[in-house]
Formats: structure tokens, sequence, C-alpha cells
């Protein structure tokens, strides 16, 4: 702890486990930013294989839209409702499962379409993060990368959102808004990354491919 004053977060509730330790050092300095030119360097232009660790994967894809907004860099995040029975509350990408014969990024670009209204002939995809496997929902994500001219006004279109969010990057990067947690016991734990801003928190999985985002690009 450094005496940092922590940001108040979100309600959801984040089931941690009693063995868990809490580490609050980011990994850049007090009010980084990020350029958009940067970013997109950062990522990788070219689609890897489909790779799951395990046979019975759902493979999604979720989109990662980011505007070069007046406050810097910004990126289109949503949050699940309450209503749900997995997830719920929880801040995410816009995305979800592929149907049969779609590539990641249509089924990027049509679920941003159904979650948020997004014009799927309004994002340039630049590339793709790594992508990830998550054990407790047995998913296997896509990260698309997208880089939109201006901001579109966007609203919930479905009854799995309750909240669209354009999120300045330099957000993440204000005293008391990162933390990094550790659930289990060695040698079987395993690392979480959060977020608390100041009415959502974000993490897992959406967390993680932030981070990715972000500490591979040059920063300000």
């Amino acid at each position: 702890m450094d005496g940092t004053a922590r940001r108040a977060g979100g309600a959801q509730q984040i089931p941690r486990p009693e063995a868990c330790t809490q580490h609050n050092d980011p990994p850049w300095p007090n009010g980084a930013s990020w350029a958009l030119d940067e970013l997109v360097d950062s990522v990788s232009s070219a689609s890897a294989p489909l790779q799951p660790a395990f046979p019975e994967a759902r493979v999604s894809a979720v989109l990662v839209a980011l505007f070069d907004g007046e406050s810097g860099v910004e990126v289109l995040l949503t949050r699940r409702s309450m209503e749900l029975r997995n997830h719920r509350g929880e801040i995410s990408f816009p995305g979800g499962r592929l149907d049969s014969g779609e590539t990641p990024i249509e089924t990027a670009l049509r679920e941003a379409s159904e979650e948020v209204g997004l014009d799927p002939t309004a994002p340039t995809i630049v590339g793709e993060l790594g992508h990830l496997n998550t054990m407790v929902s047995q998913s296997y994500i896509v990260p698309i990368v997208a880089v939109l001219d201006e901001r579109p006004q966007l609203v919930a279109e479905t009854a799995e959102v309750d909240r669209v969010l354009w999120t300045p990057l330099a957000e993440f990067s204000m005293p008391g808004t990162y933390r990094f947690e550790r659930w289990g016991i060695p040698p079987s734990d395993h690392a979480l990354h959060f977020f608390e801003l100041d009415d959502e928190t974000v993490w897992g999985a959406t967390a993680y491919m932030l981070m990715e985002l972000l500490k591979n690009s040059n920063r300000r």
C-alpha cells in the first residue's frame, strides 16, 4: 500500500477466495497516456490460428474499438445486465460466440451491432490482441482491435447490456485505479488485474485484454 486513496469502483460482486493477495503498484506512471498510432503499431496485424487450450472451448470474439477524442484515446465498453445468470454487472467489450462459418472479425462486428448499434462498416480493423483462454467459463476469446474516425452515439440494443461507456484510456492510469491480485495458493494461484473507476470496476478477461493493449505500447 502506498497511501493513495482508492477510487470507488462498481457495485458488482467479485468472488474473491480466502487465499488472495493484493498489490497496488501500476505497471505505468500515474497519469500516463497513450497515443492512438502507438497503440495501433503495437497490435498484431496478422490473424493468429485458433488454438483453444481445451477441446470443448466456446470460441468467441470481442471488439476493442478505439476513438481518438478530446480526452485522448477512448475505448468502447459495455456493462452486462444484472439480470443475467453469468457475469452479471461486469464490464466487457462487445462480443460473443462465433456462429457457424463466421470469422472472428465478422463475429466481433456483428455482436457490436446487435449489442450497441455500432454500424459494422464504421470500424477500421487494425489487428488483434493475443487470444485468451478462460478456464472458469471454458471460453476462447479473440480480441479484434479497430479504430473509429468519430465517436458514434450508441445505446444498449439488447437486454444483455444495460450501459454503454466510452472510457478514456487515461482513466486507467489515474492514481488509485489499478490493482493486481493473486488468487489461490502457489503454485496453483493465478493473477487478475483490476481497474477501479469512479463508478465501475473492470476486471477478469476484459482487464486482462486491456492490460495487453496498454502495456505493449509506448506511453507519453
